[in-house]
């Protein structure tokens, strides 16, 4: 089970940011899409990430100012990042240790999707619960 499998169910485009954008902007963005943060991107290459924590440290030290901000002087810079060919129950575990909710996926320098914590709960479940109905399948026959 690798995050390539969690992937390959996508569709579209994947939500990001442009360096130049305001914090405003993006936080409209988080609002439409409904998700908790998002990749900031030059073309295909990550720079950084923005999610819901950095806007409440920002608010925090900046007050409602922190809005007028370029997200690229406010993003959290240089991200943990895994390719898709990693496990997902590393990947859960990277996110764990690092208490991290969101991993851009990159092959290289370029960004290839952006899954969150929950993504990855829920593909696990969902297998284990498949692996349970056939074992009662397998069992009743």
């Amino acid at each position: 089970m690798t995050i390539a499998a969690i992937l390959q169910g996508r569709t579209g485009p994947i939500i990001s940011a442009r360096p130049t954008d305001t914090v405003r902007a993006v936080v409209d963005l988080l609002a439409q899409h409904r998700i908790g943060a998002v990749p900031v991107v030059d073309g295909d290459s990550i720079l950084g990430i923005f999610s819901e924590r950095d806007l409440v440290r920002l608010t925090s030290s900046y007050g409602p100012e922190a809005l007028d901000r370029r997200i690229d002087d406010v993003m959290t810079k240089s991200p943990v990042t895994c390719e898709a060919s990693m496990a997902v129950i590393a990947a859960l575990s990277q996110m764990t240790q690092k208490r991290i909710r969101h991993l851009p996926v990159v092959d290289g320098d370029r960004l290839v999707g952006f899954v969150s914590i929950g993504d990855l709960v829920k593909y696990r479940i969902d297998k284990i619960e498949a692996e349970a109905a056939a074992m009662r399948d397998y069992i009743a026959s």
